[in-house]
């Protein structure tokens, strides 16, 4: 490793460059220019000049420009020693390099970035990023891949080199544990996935493993995690958020923000397992929860069971939407990385309901997506980004939207 933080790669037969580093990209890595062409390069900070290996590879017909950072000779003042001995070797972790404040720093730019594209807006203020309680051991759940002896780890996206992991910094303690009892039994599968519950100690290991001398359970269908006080059950395919303690906040902050009386109809688009809307029932008259994924359905009648004044649909939201009679008070949209789709947005703008919140995890589909609802007569509240993963340049967003004056 050199003095400035960055674990050395072996470039003995690799081209180096000397490259100075622009702005943040959409993947995490800084960009810079060589030879007339875009270099994504991974470990940098913009500002820096740095030596770098140069990988040229075609994906998908397409050629692609990558480096990946050896030697920093002009280090950014937010430049930090990386704690994981994988860093480089390793790209689950963008921004391990990056001291945290700033990472906080860079998301809420990413988000700007985004917004400013558009010109209704440009003019949006974007709150300070909400940092994580943890910044290290924060995901409840991995994937890993199997290969080269049964060995557990991770595929560098650049390199698509093989790198085998002991310990994960990201993940829970719980599941780097397993994660070392697994590590030469696992054969039989050459994809793995661990999920475990932070608040109730349950877990999850897909798929079922055979090997004999594995004691530890496999195979669960399902487990289940507490936010607030709720337990929720969660399937292997179904989606749930990944930063338990943040979701927790997440959540709180969603309800400080609809400003609930107690007498809303709310709609719970892209409801998943059901956890806005489990959270949200004690504080409103009713909640319509809307999903179509099998899994996600099956877990939420188990997580509303009981819930009175909860009514879940197994439909597309944009069809719900369009068949309601009245519009809500209120619909929290948290849909999937590539946004709403045209027709959802166009039935929001027909309802113009008083509140709107929309959770978004890519903020490039929420400019597009929030272009649209401000063209159509809505008005922007806050904007809030949320850490909910630290170390990567992956940014959770709260936006709070209003209906026409």
């Amino acid at each position: 490793m050199n003095n400035n933080g960055f674990k050395n790669q072996n470039s003995s037969t690799e081209e180096l460059s000397r490259l100075t580093l622009n702005q943040m990209g959409h993947q995490g890595d800084t960009l810079s220019v060589l030879d007339g062409v875009e270099v994504n390069v991974f470990g940098g900070i913009p500002g820096e000049e740095v030596i770098a290996k140069i990988f040229r590879y075609k994906r998908r017909k397409k050629s692609f420009t990558s480096g990946i950072v050896t030697e920093v000779l002009k280090p950014s003042p937010y430049r930090v020693e990386t704690p994981c001995q994988y860093f480089g070797s390793c790209t689950g972790c963008q921004w391990q390099h990056i001291e945290y404040s700033h990472q906080l720093t860079l998301k809420r730019n990413a988000v700007k970035k985004e917004l400013d594209k558009f010109d209704t807006l440009s003019n949006l203020t974007v709150s300070k990023t909400l940092p994580s309680p943890q910044q290290f051991n924060y995901r409840n759940h991995a994937r890993f891949t199997i290969r080269q002896t049964d060995s557990l780890g991770y595929v560098n996206r650049i390199t698509r080199k093989f790198v085998k992991i002991e310990e994960c910094m990201l993940m829970a303690n719980q599941i780097n544990e397993t994660l070392n009892y697994l590590q030469g039994k696992c054969g039989e599968t050459s994809q793995l996935s661990v999920r475990y519950g932070i608040n109730t100690s349950d877990w999850l290991i897909q798929p079922t493993l055979k090997n004999t001398d594995i004691t530890l359970k496999t195979g669960q269908s399902y487990y289940h995690e507490k936010l607030l006080d709720k337990t929720f059950r969660i399937s292997s395919p179904s989606f749930f958020q990944v930063n338990t303690k943040q979701a927790e906040h997440l959540s709180i902050l969603i309800r400080k923000r609809l400003q609930l009386t107690g007498n809303e109809t709310i709609v719970d688009a892209f409801a998943g397992v059901g956890t806005f809307a489990v959270l949200m029932a004690p504080y409103v008259k009713q909640v319509i929860a809307i999903e179509e994924s099998d899994a996600a359905i099956k877990d939420a009648a188990i997580n509303t069971l009981g819930i009175q004044n909860l009514d879940f649909r197994k439909c597309k939201t944009e069809d719900f939407l369009k068949s309601m009679d009245k519009p809500p008070d209120a619909i929290i949209l948290d849909p999937p990385r590539v946004g709403c789709l045209p027709e959802t947005l166009e039935t929001i703008i027909k309802w113009s309901p008083k509140k709107i919140i929309y959770v978004s995890c890519d903020p490039e589909s929420l400019a597009r997506d929030l272009k649209i609802l401000v063209d159509g007569g809505l008005q922007v509240g806050k904007i809030e980004p949320i850490d909910m993963f630290p170390q990567t340049h992956h940014v959770e967003c709260l936006v709070t939207i209003k209906s026409r004056e």
